[in-house]
């Protein structure tokens, strides 16, 4: 649930960069801060040649866009291949460009539950005491009124970009200073809707049935004349919210045949995944039912982690990114310290998180940063890593799609 906007008194240099952090990011914006890359220890690591800057790069690579062949357009490999090797944004404007497109060509593959996930903020300014979950919430309201301003101008169907219930909504309403239309096409509203006449401020209903996990009690109600609807800082409670809206409009169809989408935008849904089952909180099958069926369409989340070596610097710090833009593969991509990536592996399939740490683990032993394996020895290595170095989630699981690995 969003908190209550920030007191007047917010120190002001915060509220600077803030207003200027989505607008002039740097090529290390998704990246953690580099203080921290400098204690890794793999200055040997380079950038090879092939991985140019991204500011040297194509507008292809970033946007998914081929060069045309001889006979007048892009074939699907060419298309695939191409965002395989798409690189991580320079700024976000290129990654809501890149979003964007990638949604576009899952839509027109026919997926009609997607995801985007990304830093909603540089990485330094999401690591600053005073930056609240509010100023995440709202970087990400205005992100997604971006992302929506992109489908609505294409005329075929008005976006609703949607927070959980009518309190959080006016809350940013008022914040934002905009109306319900912040643009043409585009509608700021809520999942959770009171009844018509229905003038109370405070609803006890909805807060017992939320703490329940089970839905909303029927006051999720589709949008007339909506394509695609963009869900925004929903909790895991909440997420039955968003089911409920699903069932009610996937028969439906627009005069061109197409069905209406959801994204689920920047909700973080692996973290949401782990209070699946919990009291109070929607259960396991939830994830078999629902959230396996949604497609990543573009996915960047960076990870940081530690390790100890038996010579100095003793402790490593290494860091890397899952990356991938629609229909390209996942990529696993090793910072090298310098605010840019290395691409260590790609996979067709989404590798856990475990898999993911070995993976780069894997890339510094071949730098010869840490020990190999058999140097290591298999029991040390068990001792590492545990018996088991996957979530529930991530197992197979008999009722659940694996949309959302591939």
């Amino acid at each position: 649930m969003v908190s209550s906007p920030p007191a007047a008194g917010r120190r002001p240099l915060a509220a600077a960069i803030l207003a200027v952090a989505v607008v002039a990011a740097p090529t290390n914006a998704f990246a953690p801060p580099a203080s921290s890359a400098a204690s890794i220890g793999i200055a040997s690591i380079q950038q090879p040649p092939a991985a140019a800057s991204s500011a040297a790069a194509p507008a292809s690579r970033l946007y998914n866009v081929p060069t045309p062949t001889a006979e007048g357009g892009a074939t699907p490999e060419e298309i695939k291949s191409a965002a395989d090797d798409a690189l991580p944004p320079a700024s976000f404007y290129e990654l809501q460009r890149a979003s964007v497109k990638a949604a576009e060509m899952a839509i027109a593959d026919g997926h009609t539950l997607l995801e985007v996930e990304f830093p909603p903020l540089p990485a330094n300014v999401l690591e600053m005491d005073d930056v609240s979950a509010y100023d995440v919430a709202k970087a990400n309201v205005n992100l997604a009124l971006d992302f929506a301003k992109s489908f609505a101008s294409t005329g075929k169907g008005d976006v609703a970009v949607m927070l959980p219930d009518e309190s959080e909504c006016n809350i940013m309403l008022e914040d934002l200073k905009v109306g319900d239309k912040p643009y043409p096409g585009v509608t700021l509203t809520s999942l959770r809707k009171g009844e018509e006449g229905d003038t109370r401020l405070f609803k006890p209903e909805n807060v017992f049935i939320g703490l329940l996990g089970r839905g909303s009690g029927g006051t999720v109600k589709p949008i007339e004349g909506t394509n695609m609807y963009v869900v925004v800082v929903a909790s895991a409670q909440e997420l039955p919210d968003v089911e409920e809206l699903y069932e009610q409009i996937k028969d439906e169809k627009d005069a061109d045949g197409n069905p209406p989408v959801i994204v689920f935008y920047n909700l973080k849904l692996d973290v949401l995944r782990g209070d699946l089952g919990a009291p109070a909180f929607p259960g396991k099958d939830f994830q078999d039912r629902f959230l396996s069926r949604v497609k990543p369409v573009y996915y960047l989340r960076t990870r940081q982690y530690s390790r100890s070596v038996p010579q100095p610097p003793f402790i490593v710090n290494f860091q890397g990114c899952l990356f991938r833009s629609y229909p390209g593969h996942y990529q696993t991509l090793l910072d090298t310290g310098t605010g840019r990536y290395r691409k260590v592996l790609g996979n067709d399939i989404r590798p856990g998180l475990g898999e993911f740490k070995e993976q780069l683990t894997d890339a510094l032993r071949e730098e010869g940063v840490i020990a190999k394996k058999e140097e290591e020895g298999a029991l040390f290595g068990f001792l590492r890593t545990g018996y088991k170095t996957t979530t529930w989630w991530e197992d197979e699981r008999e009722d659940a799609s694996m949309e959302w690995r591939t």
